[in-house]
């Protein structure tokens, strides 16, 4: 089994995969639905970390940093760093921001790893909906350096068009930001993974092909 076929079926034995007809914050219908909300435990995410691991290290991303926006990627920031570490023995800092701006002790936006000019940052994120994190977290890294934001990466690529846009959020990512946004996964291993047996689920290849061919994208 590759790390990827292993990870979606991590999604659906930890509850995040499942199947069946939900409405989207869109307003669209779709066959499938990803609630990372139920990654709860310390095993889940120190295997969470060491699929982000295997997809820096797969796609060759450079990094010194991994850069967590607070609160989701808080956990996923240091999970990964550790299993980077320990599964590839490469040493990364990380770092994440808060909220709003501390006004005493150490002070500052940021906690962990104090950004440089021409530092390589990561961002580590759970799901891409529209962006609005991306767009959000820019500033605020620029404003702290100037780093060199070699990409983002996220657990599942949906590949479907934004609601004002025939582009998707990773897309769009690239083309406002210059970002390059990496998955673990995207909508096309999963249909693959119910296909070849990796996961239950052929009751609704049909319902996922069509909510593809009617919404998705190719890269």
């Amino acid at each position: 089994m590759t790390y990827k076929e292993s990870f979606i079926k991590f999604m659906v034995d930890s509850g995040v995969l499942t199947f069946g007809e939900f409405t989207l914050k869109s307003g669209r219908k779709a066959p499938y639905f990803i609630n990372t909300g139920n990654y709860k435990t310390g095993a889940q995410l120190s295997m969470l970390g060491k699929y982000y691991a295997e997809c820096i290290k797969e796609n060759g991303i450079e990094v010194e940093t991994l850069f967590g926006p607070a609160y989701k990627g808080i956990p996923l920031s240091v999970s990964a760093s550790i299993a980077l570490f320990d599964k590839f023995g490469i040493e990364v800092s990380y770092c994440f921001d808060r909220k709003e701006a501390k006004d005493h002790g150490e002070g500052g936006v940021f906690v962990g790893k104090q950004l440089k000019d021409g530092e390589k940052v990561v961002i580590i994120e759970d799901v891409m909906t529209s962006g609005k994190a991306l767009r959000e977290v820019l500033p605020k890294l620029k404003e702290a350096a100037n780093v060199d934001i070699t990409g983002m990466v996220i657990t599942v690529d949906r590949m479907e068009k934004a609601l004002d846009s025939d582009m998707s959020a990773v897309q769009s990512a690239y083309k406002d930001f210059g970002v390059k946004v990496y998955s673990i996964v995207n909508i096309n291993d999963i249909i693959k993974a119910i296909e070849d047996g990796v996961i239950e689920g052929k009751e609704y290849l049909e319902a996922m092909k069509n909510y593809r061919s009617t919404y998705g994208v190719e890269y």
